[in-house]
């Protein structure tokens, strides 16, 4: 039995009450103070000092101090007035007492969960406003990286505009050149016709051919719009000289007169494929492979069962059954369809991942990522054909993982449904929401 303690002290002033409990050499970390509305406690074995208040206080703004020896209670009153007695006028009733000190434990352990519930509301409050004010950040980098992205282009685009143009004038400048070469070319060739000058110079089967350019005929002094001319068609036979040779050829073989190409049909016949991509030699082993598997697969094992009907025996059939159960909602039913089809076919990789789809939607969370992972060992090896089947496997196991806040594994499912479809945006998006959460919650 406990030593109650009776030899403390109190005082108070309209708007306070002080209780000093001394703590009898006890050390002071062995004290357990309790205070409520109308119950004050400190337990320090083998004493004890119980105290029912005379009315109510303001247990959230009262405290309690431990200090040279005894522990000391600045109690704040709810109402200001003097008490002129520290206990209850109900103190000496046991009875009374014992439903007054119940009633504070009650109200103590609902304080303390209302605490709890209100620290955890405020944790999950800032993991969110951390979380969205991750996301703004990265939208923000984004946009960044974005306008860098356009700034770049923009940039590269003049510098490439700008070459066109320097290549642009570059050519025009040879061209020039070219043109006072062959100038000079045929005023060399035509010296010794002293005091003769060119005075017609164009393309004509009829004329004579000195380097792509054909000479009618040399004038003494001719007039001087003939030489304008003269330059004018000079300018024109550079420009042919300058044409490329499959031009010329084109030209060429114009001139002669040949024929058009006679229209003809070319008929090409492919090798019917079970498989919707091109036929490889690496790839062969591993398709025929699957192949094999597949045949196994559907390979069904009978079922002795008089209440059934032959049309429920039929795996294809149950099959359809429970995707439209599963359709409809009827969860439970549409699994029962699978459990039946996969008795019929334990090596059909489609029943596992249509009863994975209805265990995540009952919340069978464990259940779902288990045949989530049976199926995916039954689609070994990985080919184009059941590459869907893998990347709904991966993405429902990774949904399951999710919901048990098994986001590393999650993880892992949703880059390897990246490998199979490295441009999907979506699985993009979604695996960055589940790094952030990793790195938040390490963090």
């Amino acid at each position: 039995m406990p030593i109650i303690v009776k030899d403390y002290q109190w005082s108070e002033t309209d708007e306070k009450m002080f209780v000093q409990v001394p703590l009898k050499g006890v050390k002071q970390s062995k004290a357990d103070i309790f205070c409520t509305e109308e119950f004050v406690k400190v337990s320090f074995p083998p004493f004890l000092f119980e105290a029912l208040l005379f009315a109510p206080i303001d247990d959230d703004k009262s405290t309690a101090t431990i200090r040279d020896g005894s522990v000391t209670f600045n109690l704040l009153k709810k109402e200001p007035v003097m008490w002129s007695q520290l206990l209850s006028i109900h103190s000496d009733n046991k009875s009374f007492v014992l439903k007054k000190k119940q009633e504070a434990i009650e109200y103590a352990q609902k304080k303390s969960e209302d605490i709890v519930k209100r620290k955890s509301s405020a944790k999950e409050e800032n993991k969110k406003y951390s979380l969205k004010e991750m996301m703004k950040l990265e939208e923000a980098d984004r946009d960044r990286i974005e306008q860098i992205k356009v700034s770049e282009r923009n940039r590269a685009m003049d510098e490439f505009t700008r070459w066109k143009e320097e290549k642009k004038v570059e050519a025009e400048l040879e061209k020039m050149q070219l043109l006072e070469e062959y100038k000079v070319k045929i005023l060399e060739e035509n010296k010794e016709n002293e005091g003769c000058k060119i005075s017609e110079i164009f393309v004509d089967d009829n004329s004579d051919v000195v380097d792509g350019c054909r000479i009618i005929e040399l004038q003494e002094d001719p007039p001087l719009h003939k030489a304008n001319d003269a330059t004018e068609k000079l300018t024109a036979a550079v420009n042919h000289d300058l044409k490329p040779e499959a031009d010329k050829k084109k030209s060429k073989v114009k001139r002669q007169g040949a024929g058009p190409r006679q229209r003809g049909k070319i008929s090409v016949n492919f090798t019917p494929r079970v498989f919707p991509t091109p036929q490889r030699e690496s790839k062969a082993v591993e398709e025929d492979e699957w192949l094999q598997k597949q045949a196994d697969a559907r390979k069904q094992h009978a079922i002795n069962d008089p209440d059934l009907a032959q049309h429920e025996k039929d795996p294809a059939w149950l099959k359809d059954k429970g995707g439209q159960l599963f359709a409809s909602g009827d969860y439970m039913a549409a699994i029962n369809a699978f459990n039946l089809a996969i008795r019929i076919q334990p090596r059909m990789p489609i029943l596992f991942l249509n009863r994975a789809a209805c265990h995540l939607r009952l919340r069978n969370l464990y259940k779902c990522a288990e045949d989530c992972s049976t199926s995916l060992d039954l689609m070994v090896p990985k080919v184009a054909a059941n590459a869907k089947g893998r990347l709904k496997a991966h993405l429902r196991r990774a949904a399951a993982f999710c919901d048990l806040e098994l986001y590393v594994e999650a993880l892992q499912d949703y880059e390897a449904a990246l490998k199979i479809e490295p441009k999907n945006e979506k699985l993009i998006e979604d695996a960055d929401k589940i790094r952030t959460v990793i790195q938040s919650s390490t963090g």
